[in-house]
């Protein structure tokens, strides 16, 4: 079953200035700077830099030429179907200038924050229902039981918290990508937001994959007919994966002091999607600092941030958090904390039907036989030796370094008691070896 059976609405596109709830002087100058940096002289051209309509892009050029800032050049482009051209007057220039002085954000029209907060309802990461089937189909490839599905399903569906705790080496992180790969349909990214005159820039390359059929051609537009905002792009529901190197500063907006704009903070740019923060205790941070920061948003969906002048606004915040860490929540966490956490789940190793479940698995998809003898010796003889503590990396590790041993010695894939003995080697460090 597909989710986009509901499908998220698409943001509707403005049909005039009045309706963009922006200010004119801040689009006028948007404007011009484009024109300035861009070289771009035909009002199609310029509706598609500036991300706007072009019965919108005309009315805010006719804006710009009532003020003597831009004139028409008196030629029609014969290339572009007779179209008018314009370009900057002596006064268009230097008002460009002295816009680049004060920001040198151009290019695509940002969203007032207010608009987008209606986008993010119509697409909120709460409206998903996921069923188990999909839930199954996302972790295919991992072996769960089937009563860790039973404590998944509603905790993702839910789009709350949800903790992943347990011993290292069980898959935690593979499961939260087959969380985010479980959710199947797309939302709309702004490309960048605006908050008190400021600029914030939202969609990021790197965390956001675009949909396909977003194209800079007019024509593909109209021909799948999405008639929709392009000041935001379509993309599937992003992801964020941040491990040891997450600190508090990187849930902060980045100003950049030369473009005098802003960088959207992490858990913004992860709107409608997902925020994983893995191996949770091994920040600079404490957990429980980290964790303090998410209290006001995961409680009331709304994060606050601070512009360079000091001045804090809401945002929404309307993602789901996973966090997953090798430690007992116990032990990182106070109980206010845990309280606050929706969902706790906990990723234990497998047990033994498991475990040869997997490596048997791993066994057929690297070509690596199985054989009797060398099973029984692993479970009898070696696994006693750790309290048959089984982890779902072990089959993994296993069966690559028989593999790597026999490459080695130049002898075909194969399974003995032997090979499984200096397998098992590798895979502990003796106490004794340990150095202090």
């Amino acid at each position: 079953m597909n989710m986009q059976t509901t499908g998220v609405m698409s943001p509707p596109a403005p049909k005039t200035l009045d309706q963009m709830k922006l200010g004119q002087v801040m689009m006028r100058d948007i404007l011009l700077k484009t024109m300035f940096r861009m070289n771009l002289d035909l009002v199609t051209e310029l509706s598609k830099a500036i991300c706007l309509p072009v019965p919108v892009t005309q009315e805010l050029v006719d804006l710009a030429r009532e003020q003597k800032l831009l004139e028409a050049t008196g030629t029609l482009h014969a290339n572009s179907g007779g179209e008018m051209g314009y370009q900057l007057t002596d006064a268009g220039k230097s008002r460009a200038l002295d816009a680049l002085s004060q920001s040198e954000y151009y290019g695509a029209m940002p969203v007032p924050l207010d608009v987008y907060r209606e986008q993010v309802k119509r697409q909120s990461i709460r409206n998903i229902q996921i069923t188990r089937d999909q839930l199954t189909n996302a972790m295919g490839h991992l072996v769960l039981p089937n009563e860790l599905l039973d404590h998944l399903g509603p905790a993702v569906s839910a789009g709350r918290s949800i903790l992943m705790y347990g011993p290292p080496g069980n898959g935690k992180s593979s499961i939260s990508n087959g969380i985010r790969d479980a959710l199947g349909d797309k939302i709309y990214v702004p490309r960048a937001i605006e908050y008190s005159g400021q600029v914030i820039t939202v969609y990021d390359p790197i965390v956001h994959s675009a949909a396909e059929e977003q194209s800079d051609d007019p024509n593909c537009l109209r021909r799948t007919g999405n008639r929709y905002d392009t000041r935001y792009v379509r993309c599937e529901r992003p992801t964020v994966v941040t491990g040891g190197e997450l600190s508090l500063s990187m849930l902060d907006l980045v100003y950049n002091p030369t473009a005098r704009t802003y960088q959207a903070p992490l858990q913004l740019k992860s709107t409608g999607g997902i925020f994983i923060v893995d191996d949770l205790g091994r920040q600079e941070e404490p957990p429980q600092a980290l964790v303090n920061r998410w209290i006001v948003p995961l409680e009331e969906s709304k994060d606050i941030l601070a512009l360079q002048s000091g001045e804090k606004f809401e945002v929404p915040f309307d993602t789901l958090v996973i966090f997953s860490t090798n430690f007992h929540p116990n032990e990182i966490f106070d109980k206010a904390a845990l309280r606050r956490i929706f969902f706790k789940i906990k990723i234990d190793g497998p047990e033994q039907k498991d475990f040869l479940k997997i490596f048997s698995l791993v066994a057929r998809k690297k070509k690596m036989p199985l054989d009797e003898a060398a099973l029984i010796h692993l479970l009898k003889v070696k696994y006693p030796t750790i309290d048959n503590v089984y982890a779902n990396y072990q089959p993994v590790f296993l069966i690559d370094q028989m593999i790597a041993i026999c490459e080695f010695e130049g002898i075909p894939y194969q399974m003995t008691p032997e090979l499984i003995d200096r397998a098992w080697a590798n895979m502990f460090v003796k106490q004794e070896e340990i150095v202090h």
